[in-house]
């Protein structure tokens, strides 16, 4: 591997000796690594757990993940292992529901995770500032099913003016890459000492920027995937510097070999490829500092909803296992379902953001019609047995996720039928008798005709 030369000059003096022992690893296939979806009853495959997390493993093949339909049904997610560590982080010291912010979510590893490790009756709000981006985050969210959790698209300094209104914001910043040198030859062809600095600016804005929506006492949890002190320790010092936080200590097991800071004194956790099984990653828990908590007010509002919006249908009832711990609204036409003990901040979040997806999209309505909603089939929400569910072969699961035309065995009643794969679901299809209407989204269908002569499958 051809690391830039400026790179190899500034990571030698900073890891000395170390440094070899780093670009020997380099030159090394990188691990493979998945996180289960224990929500939706996962079965963990027969592979070496990540230590730092529960849901977490090391693969010793790579999977072709796109032929997976258990991959699609959100069952488990593709995720570097050291990033994995937020879990870590989180149970150390979140153990009571919490309105959690993730603020440069895409392509969404990290709010999966979060969904998964926050205490029950929890708020998380996902935000992406690229707009393509929020909606491959909004895709995986869904798939992942759980309800508590908002998708929006916003510039970090909008979502700041919500004073005081989280308890927990993670910010996995936008960083100069050099952790996914291994993994990824366009960070090396983009990566120069101008962009360290530049991404270690923008860092900075960022935290200011959110810093205003943190309750004090709240938890900041930083992160990248990079190796310079600039991007990592600096800023550190920085916000407690600039901000008055406090670093917080983590726990770890010394068999993990996590490293610690290489500029200063502070406890900071480094994941490197010579020490730890994965790529390069930087974390640090801070505390903002107690201080007067003046939060925005949560005042109950009527439902930001289109003004001609039709009525909610009662079957959207029924689709839910337990409807009464909704709210339900209706925007451009679809009923959305978010768990009620969050109902007010569901009515700030759309009145103050640009949301993306809320809850659990349940139906589409169109005229007369109340059409079942992707999002629905996959939500851990939906009630399973209202709908004919039909377990489908891999060769159908596949024709199904490319959206092509698949038959149903003609027994079957007419109507809205659930298809499953070894029990999982994939989504809807409707049932004319003769043949089937394929319900899966387009934009989220396997685009490639091409079929492997050999697919490996997770399970």
């Amino acid at each position: 591997m051809i690391l830039p030369a400026d790179f190899e000059t500034r990571t030698k003096q900073l890891l000395g000796d170390e440094y070899t022992d780093l670009a020997k690893a380099l030159e090394t296939d990188a691990p493979v690594s998945v996180r289960i979806n224990n929500a939706k009853g996962m079965t963990p495959p027969d592979a070496e757990p990540v230590p730092w997390s529960e849901a977490g493993y090391y693969l010793a093949d790579r999977p072709t993940f796109t032929f997976d339909p258990l991959f699609h049904a959100g069952c488990y997610y593709v995720q570097e292992a050291a990033s994995m560590f937020l879990e870590k982080a989180v149970k150390t010291y979140i153990d009571n529901p919490v309105r959690c912010l993730d603020l440069c979510a895409a392509p969404g590893g990290k709010s999966t995770h979060l969904l998964g490790i926050l205490p029950e009756g929890s708020l998380l709000v996902s935000n992406e500032v690229i707009r393509s981006r929020s909606v491959v985050l909004a895709e995986n969210i869904a798939k992942w099913g759980m309800a508590g959790s908002v998708v929006c698209n916003n510039d970090p300094a909008e979502i700041g003016k919500l004073t005081h209104y989280f308890d927990v914001i993670v910010t996995d910043v936008p960083c100069s890459g050099e952790g996914m040198f291994r993994k990824d030859v366009a960070s090396r062809d983009e990566w120069s000492e101008a962009n360290v600095q530049l991404c270690a600016a923008r860092q900075r804005r960022i935290i200011h920027d959110i810093w205003d929506a943190l309750k004090p006492g709240g938890l900041l949890i930083y992160s990248t995937c990079t190796y310079n002190a600039e991007e990592n320790e600096d800023n550190i010092e920085y916000i407690t510097r600039e901000l008055g936080a406090e670093v917080l200590d983590v726990p770890t097991d010394t068999s993990w070999s996590i490293h610690g800071a290489v500029k200063g004194n502070m406890p900071v956790y480094r994941f490197m490829p010579h020490r730890t099984k994965g790529e390069g990653f930087f974390l640090a828990v801070l505390r903002k500092a107690e201080g007067e908590f003046s939060p925005i007010k949560i005042r109950a509002k009527k439902d930001k909803q289109d003004k001609k919006a039709p009525s909610i249908p009662t079957a959207i009832n029924d689709w839910l296992n337990d409807a009464k711990v909704f709210h339900t609204a209706v925007h451009n036409g679809v009923v959305e379902a978010f768990p009620i003990d969050y109902k007010d901040d569901y009515l700030l979040l759309t009145d103050r953001l640009h949301i993306v997806s809320a809850g659990v999209r349940v139906g589409e309505i169109k005229g007369k019609d109340l059409v079942p909603h992707p999002a629905l089939g996959l939500s851990t929400a939906l009630n399973r047995d209202v709908f004919t569910q039909v377990d489908v072969i891999w060769e159908d699961a596949i024709r199904y996720l490319r959206k092509e035309a698949f038959a149903l065995p003609t027994e079957i009643a007419k109507g809205y039928v659930l298809i499953t794969y070894q029990g999982y679901p994939l989504g809807f299809a409707k049932h004319l008798g003769n043949r089937a209407n394929n319900l899966y989204p387009q934009e989220w269908r396997i685009r490639t005709s091409y079929t492997p002569d050999e697919v490996k499958t997770l399970l």
